[in-house]
């Protein structure tokens, strides 16, 4: 979805510096802006995606849990 707001964002640049109308080319600017924003929120929420943490704890980290203990200290001794 991301790279189809940044193909038609392009396209609309095209269209944007193409025209010989007033109207027409203020047009297209106002979508070439709102496909900018749109794209660049596309790309940013990606990123986002990719570098999360899944929403379910695994059946380690939910053991850990029930028995009291930080589910991220991996090491062997306890405190």
């Amino acid at each position: 979805m991301r790279w189809l707001l940044l193909t038609l964002t392009v396209f609309a640049i095209l269209l944007c510096f193409t025209r010989h109308g007033a109207g027409a080319m203020a047009w297209w600017l106002f979508v070439t802006l709102v496909g900018t924003l749109a794209t660049t929120l596309a790309f940013a929420q990606a990123k986002i995606a990719s570098n999360a943490r899944s929403d379910s704890l695994s059946e380690y980290e939910l053991k850990r849990l029930r028995e009291g203990k930080d589910h991220h200290n991996h090491s062997t001794s306890e405190r």
